[in-house]
């Protein structure tokens, strides 16, 4: 018999970013994303209390941000219980209320880098557990060399963030980068999409799991600087992160539908 033909490339599904026509069809699916990526966070065991946010700036009104709600789990949320904050703090849609941190950071890094979508933030066990050391993440992992000169330290703890100043000095330390450790405190990612800043998290967390994990058993070795940066230019942008998180969307949005109501 005769070898079967090669289906031609561009006949195979590859998923991509979608694009929207409308405003609505976009801020639709910047909840459903954020929502889905909440419960994902709350599969993972990230929730601490109330601590722990994730926003995702409106298309429509670029000064406003969607999060979730203060006091709600993670792993209950839906679409409905969303809220959307203005740049005063003030909610501007839904019936619940914001949870102050929450605005104090991401309202500033919202504002310092217009290009950034969604940010996500939680007091995860490994990434608190490296934060109290006040390191950054060494490059001993090919995974990790996505953060490779790509993320900084909030090298200061001042108690709770309550205030702009301090989201301010936060966004600051931040810079143009996709992550922030902060001291003592815990991780911050960003992103061009809620896909992208969940994904950074996740795999941030995975990363300081392993850091620590192996500086426990001995001395790592470490990636050297060439290959480190190499390999940051093809895992670390914000479209690799989107492909990276979809298996995991699969997983939340097949096996917890009703996060869609």
């Amino acid at each position: 018999m005769p070898e079967p033909t090669p289906i031609p490339t561009d006949q195979l599904h590859f998923a991509m970013p979608p694009a929207h026509a409308t405003v609505e069809g976009e801020r639709r699916y910047r909840k459903e994303r954020l929502v889905a990526a909440l419960r994902l966070f709350g599969r993972h065991g990230f929730e601490e209390g109330v601590a722990g946010h994730i926003t995702v700036r409106d298309p429509e009104f670029p000064h406003c941000f969607w999060v979730n709600p203060f006091g709600m789990s993670f792993r209950h949320l839906r679409v409905s219980d969303l809220i959307m904050v203005n740049a005063e703090g003030k909610v501007v849609d839904g019936r619940y209320h914001v949870n102050q941190a929450a605005f104090a950071i991401h309202s500033q890094v919202h504002q310092a880098r217009p290009d950034v979508i969604a940010a996500a933030h939680s007091h995860s066990t490994y990434g608190r557990a490296l934060s109290s050391l006040g390191e950054l993440l060494e490059p001993i992992t090919q995974d990790v060399c996505a953060f490779y000169e790509d993320h900084a330290l909030f090298d200061d703890y001042t108690g709770v963030v309550v205030d702009e100043g301090e989201g301010r000095r936060i966004a600051a330390a931040l810079g143009p980068h996709k992550a922030v450790i902060l001291r003592n405190h815990g991780l911050l990612t960003v992103g061009d999409s809620v896909d992208a800043a969940a994904w950074w998290f996740l795999t941030m967390e995975r990363s300081c799991q392993v850091q620590l994990t192996a500086k426990a058993a001995g001395k790592p070795v470490l990636i050297d600087h060439h290959d480190a940066v190499h390999t940051r230019e093809q895992l670390g942008n914000d479209l690799v992160a989107w492909i990276n998180y979809q298996p995991l969307y699969q997983q939340i949005v097949r096996t917890e539908p009703d996060l869609f109501d």
